[in-house]
């Protein structure tokens, strides 16, 4: 299983227009792909579910997958966000 751990950096966090992006790129992957924050965790294909973690600035997230190009690819968008 890969995972790595990424802290948002972007004032509004996640919020709904970046994290639909991020939605449609995790279901660009076939495989299971998960997010934690803290002691909550959610698939990253689900954009209500994402929601629900508060994903603000300063939130670290861990994504999890057994797909290591898709944890990696995941990671980034959260670092490049602008």
């Amino acid at each position: 299983m890969a995972s790595k751990t990424v802290t948002i950096q972007t004032e509004n966090g996640l919020h709904t227009r970046p994290a639909a992006e991020f939605v449609k790129l995790a279901k660009s992957f076939d495989s299971d792909i998960t997010v934690s924050v803290g002691d909550k965790d959610a698939s990253a294909k689900s954009l209500f579910k994402l929601q629900l973690l508060g994903m603000s600035k300063g939130s670290e997230l861990i994504i999890e997958s057994n797909d290591q190009t898709a944890v990696n690819a995941l990671c980034d968008f959260v670092i490049n966000l602008a």
